[in-house]
């Protein structure tokens, strides 16, 4: 008998491995043990999956079909989760929005997806009715989530939701850092290939007990962390935001093991007053990702936290969004490396022409995977730009050393073009990051008639301790900072442009200096901790 002929009485769907799978499965190897903690509301492993197949079956009831598009419009919760994963189950396309969009980014991803339901937060119901295509969609309230999932559920049945891994589970928007947001369509079989990546990369365990303070809605926090945690039956607990003394606290009164975060807010730990006075010795695996880790931050944690090791994610929505990753034993080896690539992702480095560069030399990195997306949605000229011969342009401009590993340089649309020759951001971002007085900096290009971009920097001052000369007032970009005079030293000690300017000049090719330093309170970010330099080029 053929292979072909074989498989010919064998069910489709007994081939298929979706999203919601992985918590069955968990539930029938981990039962009784915790999945998920919120606040006050504790979720096993055995009475998620019930809870799943009640939310799947309420959101048929509800009148949503199979690949129809449900958004979800919310804080980090349990029931987030639980939402996700009754789409999973479902076969319904979950869209996952930025709570803190509003208006015509808002109505965009709404309108782009073509989602007719929308699940929002009580308080975030009216921003999505007073869109143009939210006052079309029917809106629930989160909370429904929960009284669905609080119903008693006989568990699913066999082909009762006819999902296979082929279908698409999500369309996972891109952060919109450079560009307007797309949406990855990301299909089960891409993501389940993800989660079997960051399985094998990141040493995730049972045993592990992980606090999840990134948004939800991006894709870090719950394709990296929260399903691979809940695939091997690890103790989850969910917070609202990263608020760094709660984190503190948490990490010590629950013995926390395992915590990922945007380097900003590692940066807000290790300067918290009390990072040094609590007991963080639980702590064994530190993630971070989405923008580089400060040198002089890393150096600090890592010697308070000895025992702490640190991995470095790398990679973006399109991909699931795993790429690389730089493990604890590499650090001291690799300085600065974003690591090798991941279980099921093939890469290459390649030129302006699309040809393979010489190790060490700089290229944009393209990848092929299993769990790329299978392209974007409803943009057909976009992913016909981003793949090509089977590989897909990740826009990253990366070197690659004869052993794989990889020194991210900079995003291809954050290149500068100053007189013509072009310069990395990250560069200058690392020798003004030098300065111990900069807390945060970003640089652009600005449209400019002599340069055509002018290098600019924004950068945000560190405080000084209270007491000390100064203090650390800053102001809105395009202001005199406060207490600089015309001549751009300072009368009262604060870091001044003409300081930063000098110390740049000192370590980069004059090219590479700065036209201009502007001081700013606080650097525009999404959700994740992701600069968004597009509005700092509109400003």
């Amino acid at each position: 008998m053929s292979a072909a002929e074989s498989t010919t009485t064998v069910p489709a769907l007994s081939n298929s491995s979706t999203v919601a799978d992985i918590v069955r499965r968990s539930a029938g190897r981990h039962g009784d043990a915790v999945a998920i903690e919120f606040g006050d509301r504790v979720w096993t492993y055995r009475a998620l999956d019930a809870a799943v197949t009640a939310v799947a079956r309420e959101l048929v009831r509800l009148g949503a079909r199979q690949g129809e598009r449900v958004a979800a419009y919310g804080r980090n919760s349990d029931l987030y989760v639980l939402l996700y994963l009754g789409c999973a189950r479902a076969g319904i396309i979950h869209v996952p929005v930025n709570f803190q969009l509003r208006a015509d980014e808002l109505d965009h991803i709404l309108g782009d997806s073509g989602a007719g339901i929308v699940f929002a937060d009580s308080d975030l119901v009216d921003a999505v009715t007073a869109t143009e295509t939210g006052a079309r969609a029917v809106v629930h309230e989160f909370s429904s989530v929960l009284d669905a999932a609080s119903e008693p559920s006989t568990p699913a049945r066999f082909g009762e939701f006819a999902v296979a891994d082929t279908d698409v589970a999500q369309l996972l928007y891109t952060s919109g850092t450079t560009s307007a947001p797309k949406g990855a369509v990301m299909t089960h079989r891409a993501l389940v290939h993800q989660y079997l990546s960051c399985l094998q990369a990141l040493d995730f365990a049972p045993t592990d007990r992980a606090v999840h303070s990134l948004p939800l809605y991006h894709s870090a926090q719950m394709h990296v962390f929260m399903l691979p945690l809940l695939a091997v039956g690890a103790h989850n607990i969910i917070v609202p935001a990263p608020v760094p003394e709660q984190l503190l606290a948490l990490f010590e009164d629950r013995s926390i093991n395992s915590f990922f975060a945007a380097p900003t807010v590692w940066v807000a730990l290790a300067n918290s007053p009390e990072f040094s006075t609590r007991n963080l010795g639980s702590l064994r695996k530190a993630y971070y990702g989405a923008s580089i880790m400060p040198g002089p931050v890393l150096a600090k944690l890592r010697e308070h936290l000895p025992e702490l090791g640190f991995y470095n994610c790398f990679g973006q929505s399109e991909m699931g969004p795993l790429c690389t990753v730089l493990r604890p034993e590499e650090h001291d080896e690799h300085p600065g490396s974003a690591g090798r690539a991941v279980l099921f992702v093939e890469t290459r480095v390649v030129d302006d022409a699309g040809k393979d560069v010489a190790p060490g030399e700089l290229g944009e990195i393209l990848y092929r995977s299993p769990q790329l997306c299978a392209g974007y949605w409803n943009r057909p000229e976009a992913t016909a730009e981003a793949f090509d011969a089977g590989w897909f342009h990740s826009g990253d401009l990366v070197r690659m050393d004869e052993q794989g590993f990889v020194e991210v340089v900079d995003r291809v649309k954050d290149v500068i073009n100053t007189g013509g020759v072009l310069v990395a951001s990250r560069q200058v971002e690392d020798a003004i990051f030098e300065l111990p007085q900069v807390a945060e900096v970003a640089v652009v290009g600005v449209a400019d008639e002599k340069w055509i971009e002018a290098i600019t920097a924004f950068v945000v001052r560190r405080p000084e301790p209270s007491g000390e000369t100064g203090g650390a007032p800053t102001a809105a970009a395009g202001d005199a900072p406060s207490g600089d005079p015309g001549d751009g030293h300072a009368r009262d000690g604060h870091l001044t442009e003409a300081e930063i300017i000098e110390h740049v000049r000192s370590r980069l090719a004059a090219f590479k200096v700065p036209k201009r330093v502007e001081f700013v309170a606080e650097l525009p970010k999404n959700s994740a901790g992701k600069i968004l330099k597009r509005r700092l080029r509109s400003r």
